[in-house]
């Protein structure tokens, strides 16, 4: 190799360090202007409060079972900065493939306790006596038009499923105000396909200053864990029944008071 390539090759090398090293300050930089523009719309723009934070187990494993609401699911990165605010636990949300695919807010995700969506919803984290949150009505709660708003879609059963076999207790949780922040009023299917996406809604482009509530509801313990398969899955299609029931009946109950989804 003559000494002028060796020259050219060092150079190459010594460029893709420094556009690495750029590429990560860039990263950084930006997932901390997410965090900020999060604790602005926390504190400030959706003005939200929290009730019930005494029914989150201190310690030990719990499964987090909330409503999925409002068109880009913006309801799971304001729930984790309240919990992580007031409680200093982590809460291990799994999400689906596409979130860490978007630039900046997936590597900020998954640095805040995102994982990997798959059928055992965080099955270690609760094994070692975390919290782990989900939102069993899926993305089918985010495709509800904004007449269905607070109505539950079914909940997918895996959480429950979980539960039972590590013996966490449920916590329902119900997250009203995302339906007003960022109402579906449409979808664009192209535009889905062509970005891979489950779907795209029309919504407004900047969340709506809506007045949230995060509601913390009692924990439903998980049954003893039955000796055979089918009374197994028979405890977990009852857990996940009476989730469901919890998390609607809280969503009624908060909905009630506010006069104004705007106050």
């Amino acid at each position: 190799m003559s000494e002028n390539m060796a020259d050219v090759i060092e150079v190459l090398d010594a460029a893709g360090v420094e556009l690495k090293n750029v590429k990560r300050l860039l990263g950084n930089a930006g997932e901390a202007a997410w965090d900020q523009l999060l604790d602005w719309l926390v504190d400030d723009w959706f003005r939200v409060d929290v009730l019930g934070l005494e029914n989150i187990p201190a310690d030990g494993p719990a499964v987090v079972v909330a409503n999925h609401s409002g068109a880009w699911g913006l309801d799971a990165f304001v729930l984790q900065k309240v919990f992580t605010r007031s409680l200093k636990r982590s809460l291990h949300v799994p999400a689906a493939p596409f979130l860490f695919r978007v630039p900046v807010i997936g590597s900020y995700a998954r640095k805040k306790g995102a994982i990997p969506l798959d059928p055992l919803l965080g099955l270690e984290h609760l094994n070692a006596g975390e919290l782990v949150g989900v939102f069993p009505e899926g993305t089918a709660g985010l495709e509800k038009s904004f007449r269905e708003r607070y109505r539950l879609r079914p909940f997918s059963p895996g959480f429950a499923v979980t539960a039972v076999r590590v013996g966490a207790p449920v916590v329902p949780v119900s997250v009203i105000g995302a339906e007003e922040a960022c109402p579906r009023m449409g979808e664009i299917p192209a535009l889905a396909r062509l970005l891979d996406l489950p779907y795209f809604p029309i919504t407004p482009v900047f969340p709506l200053p809506s007045k949230w509530l995060v509601t913390i509801g009692e924990p439903i313990p998980a049954p003893p864990r039955p000796a055979s398969f089918a009374e197994r899955a028979a405890a977990a299609g009852q857990l996940c029944a009476e989730s469901r029931a919890a998390v609607q009946a809280l969503v009624d109950r908060e909905r009630r008071k506010r006069d104004n989804p705007f106050w």
